[in-house]
């Protein structure tokens, strides 16, 4: 409340009087921000995985009887950052063997050389 106060305040100010600007809110800055970071986000991140595909794969498994699009979202974002781990890692390989072009060789050394993905072995064969 005391917030709405002062900008009212700031705002019945003469217009003729120099003064300084008013004092932005504590979120406007950061409300700035965020919206610069998402427009870029957004820009920086071409690809992103249908959200009806993955709704659609949670809908298979027999033992879940509803998901939120919340929950969605949150499993549609986790695959995405995990398909860019896996290939970032990847692409190190190939870049090792002199390639620009990923192949399964490569996914088959990041699984094998990076505990994260032991789960992974052996699902490829």
């Amino acid at each position: 409340m005391a917030l709405a106060e002062g900008n009212a305040a700031a705002t019945a100010a003469p217009a003729d009087e120099e003064s300084e600007p008013p004092p932005a809110a504590p979120g406007a800055a950061a409300a700035a921000a965020a919206a610069s970071a998402a427009t870029s986000f957004s820009a920086a991140r071409p690809a992103r995985l249908p959200l009806a595909r993955v709704k659609a794969l949670v809908k298979a498994d027999p033992d879940v009887s509803l998901a939120s699009q919340e929950a969605i979202f949150i499993l549609a974002r986790a695959a995405e950052l995990f398909v860019e781990t896996i290939a970032k890692d990847a692409y190190l390989y190939a870049q090792q063997g002199k390639r620009k072009t990923l192949q399964r060789k490569d996914l088959d050394n990041a699984i094998e050389a990076i505990d994260e993905f032991a789960f992974l072995e052996g699902t490829l064969d």
